[in-house]
């Protein structure tokens, strides 16, 4: 897996070109230039249309995906040929039910990494394949649907979803892929966003999908190492490093191999946000 920054992932309609626009100047890790649900139907192709156009490589540091619509419906074949042909940094594909529906988007997709949704009970419980899938390079939770799939009533906490949260982190580790938490849809609620974030980062996710400009600093804040962080995780290294047999403690805790291992991944992402 490599180490570039992936803390924020925004969301906007790829029909919307002031949105467009406005996302080249932010400093989101990736894009994702959505045909699905952010589009009306009879909008679609010009979303389409828009989108292939957008994919210009005049997006600096973002990386830059496409969310098709789901597999099955009138517009999933247009859009997969038109991610075949453009070979954006990734294709989100919503609602994947099972590794043969990751198997088919993989194959659909020509090459282009997938990125997969898990939003449906079915694509939760099938999720460790759906990871396992070759040309699938991280999963993307979709709480709003599975949760109203399950009918959930989460609270603030997100306690329903625990269980989601840690199936599909879980999946991804695995088999060797990203995890991206699901959005959070208040844009007025900088706390419950920040809260959220935290305990996105608290699960194991990799970062988290956002809907809107305001709330990048927020969610890139939370994905970073703090100076805290970095300064702890220097530390260990060189107290285990100075230790002749490699037995040492450090502010009182046991340092073993699996902590320093950890403590270089963290430093590695702390240089790769600071290098971009």
């Amino acid at each position: 897996m490599d180490q570039r920054p992936r803390r924020t992932l925004l969301y906007l309609p790829a029909s919307r070109a002031s949105a467009v626009a406005k996302a080249r100047t932010l400093d989101c890790d990736a894009v994702i230039l959505d045909l699905e649900d952010a589009v009306a139907p009879d909008a679609k192709p010009g979303a389409r249309d828009a989108a292939a156009e957008a994919l210009d490589g005049q997006w600096g540091h973002r990386e830059i995906a496409v969310r098709v619509n789901a597999l099955g419906t009138v517009w999933s074949i247009g859009d997969f040929a038109m991610v075949a042909r453009a070979r954006p940094d990734a294709v989100v594909v919503p609602k994947l039910n099972s590794a043969a529906d990751a198997a088919a988007a993989v194959a659909a997709a020509g090459g282009v990494p997938v990125w997969g949704m898990i939003e449906t009970p079915a694509g939760l419980l099938d999720a460790a394949a759906i990871a396992a899938t070759p040309g699938v390079t991280a999963l993307l939770a979709g709480f709003a649907d599975l949760a109203a799939d399950l009918r959930l009533r989460p609270d603030a906490a997100r306690t329903p979803l625990h269980h989601a949260m840690s199936i599909i982190v879980c999946a991804a580790r695995a088999a060797g892929i990203l995890a991206f938490d699901g959005v959070f849809t208040d844009i007025r609620d900088d706390a419950g966003l920040a809260a959220e974030a935290a305990q996105g980062v608290m699960f194991g996710f990799d970062g988290k999908t956002i809907v809107h400009p305001g709330q990048v600093a927020t969610v890139n804040a939370a994905f970073a190492p703090s100076a805290a962080e970095i300064d702890h995780a220097q530390r260990l290294i060189a107290a285990h490093a100075a230790s002749p047999d490699g037995v040492t403690t450090l502010d009182g805790k046991m340092v073993e191999v699996l902590h320093v291992a950890a403590a270089q991944q963290m430093l590695a992402r702390a240089a790769a946000i600071s290098a971009r």
